[in-house]
């Protein structure tokens, strides 16, 4: 009975934590800086939060300088993700973006077997002519977002090079310590790019009280908490389970979009096909895999 309570109470968990992670698109909707700027404050808030947490519960952060390494480089890529995630946002919509996103499937089923030295499974080059033909309905209905299309495209692109690359370092390190030294690796090289563009040396961190609030709820609940109760739930949950629920993130956020901005994010019928296509791809394929794997 105490295994299936720990259970149901971790399913609860990762929901609401694939609930947070589509809510973070509304706040990029909703903050009004730039996609450079919204990173840079949100790793900073998130890299501090972390920390404070692992001081509170006496968590050890020590690496060798080898890990320091590979987790501070990789910090640069989950820069570029997030900014051409909002990026994406702020040039089209909450719903294109989300519906791209979901092409991360496409690109780790291309990526991870060229990375680690393996073959590529003919499912997955089926599912990811299924996703190339949604992305293919999505741009010829909605052309006019042809530029939030393809950044957020990118963006999964530097998502699915991210998870690839954490996915064989996740098995050497603590998840958390790898979070907290690839957050603060982020801030770092985005710092880096603001002096070399000079935006930091305006910065006056004169924002209004709602770009505030909203940028302490992206970081803190949406980022930092998110990311602990992601791995938290790993340890007990399958990787199907987690797999099947995290695929739920772009129908969470369209539907959040629907509520938060209205006839804003209404599309064509030739959207909704086509990101019916991928999410719908993107969420079978695991019940494939797992019949598969019981036959």
């Amino acid at each position: 009975m105490n295994g299936k309570t720990s259970v149901t109470r971790n399913l609860l968990i990762l929901h609401f934590t694939v609930f947070i992670w589509g809510f973070t698109g509304i706040l990029g909707a909703l903050i009004s800086i730039s996609a450079v700027q919204m990173v840079w404050y949100r790793v900073l808030i998130a890299s501090l939060t972390l920390f404070a947490y692992f001081m509170l519960t006496g968590t050890s952060i020590k690496v060798t300088k080898k890990q320091f390494l590979q987790f501070f480089f990789t910090g640069s890529i989950v820069a570029i993700h997030w900014i051409l995630f909002f990026h994406a946002i702020k040039v089209s919509t909450v719903s294109v973006t989300l519906v791209c996103l979901s092409s991360f499937t496409l690109f780790t089923a291309i990526l991870e077997p060229l990375i680690k030295k393996q073959a590529i499974l003919i499912p997955d080059v089926i599912v990811g002519l299924i996703i190339i033909l949604g992305i293919y309905l999505i741009f010829k209905f909605e052309s006019q977002y042809t530029s939030g299309i393809i950044f957020g495209l990118s963006s999964a692109l530097a998502s699915s090079l991210f998870a690839t690359i954490n996915s064989a370092l996740v098995q050497k390190s603590e998840p958390k310590i790898i979070g907290f030294y690839e957050l603060t690796g982020a801030f770092f090289w985005i710092t880096l790019y603001r002096l070399f563009d000079q935006s930091l040396l305006t910065e006056t961190f004169n924002l209004s009280l709602k770009d505030w609030a909203y940028l302490g709820v992206l970081g803190t609940i949406c980022t930092a908490l998110a990311y602990v109760a992601g791995v938290s739930v790993m340890r007990t949950l399958s990787a199907f389970r987690v797999a099947l629920i995290t695929n739920l993130e772009p129908v969470y956020g369209i539907l959040l979009a629907f509520i938060f901005f209205g006839t804003k994010e209404t599309m064509s019928t030739g959207f909704y096909l086509g990101a019916a296509l991928i999410i719908g791809s993107v969420f079978l394929y695991p019940i494939y895999k797992k019949r598969k794997n019981l036959q």
